[in-house]
């Protein structure tokens, strides 16, 4: 016996959870997408490893293209021929981990030092 295939949210449905939750994610084509502006190689390098490593880990692998200071993330549920809830978990992770600033938060991890560019590798939105 077969599972069910999962079904597609309405892109009403996702276009409104995408406002109240990831602004910044956009749908177009069918994919939920979002581009990362980096500062350089590095960072962009630093944005894919982690979208790999949070993609391995939920075992929901998005297309991810890149250049010099930009990384584009986009997500679907090939199985579903659409997005579903697997889409905006990852996304949302995603978001979370990429623009994560520990120096604005009140502990003791000081972030990445905003006054010195050899430094920067997210231009944070």
């Amino acid at each position: 016996m077969s599972t069910p295939r999962e079904q597609p949210m309405t892109p009403e449905d996702v276009e409104s959870w995408l406002k109240a939750n990831l602004p910044n994610w956009k749908l177009e084509d069918g994919w939920i997408r979002r581009t990362y502006k980096t500062a350089s190689w590095k960072g962009t390098l630093m944005v894919i490893n982690t979208v790999g490593h949070l993609a391995e880990a939920a075992w929901h692998h998005p297309d991810i293209t890149a250049s010099y200071a930009w990384v584009e993330v986009r997500l679907m549920t090939h199985s579903a021929k659409g997005i579903t809830g697997k889409d905006l978990a990852l996304a949302k992770k995603i978001e979370d981990v990429v623009h994560w600033q520990p120096g604005k938060e009140d502990n003791a991890l000081e972030g990445t030092p905003e006054s010195d560019m050899r430094f920067a590798y997210v231009k944070y939105d």
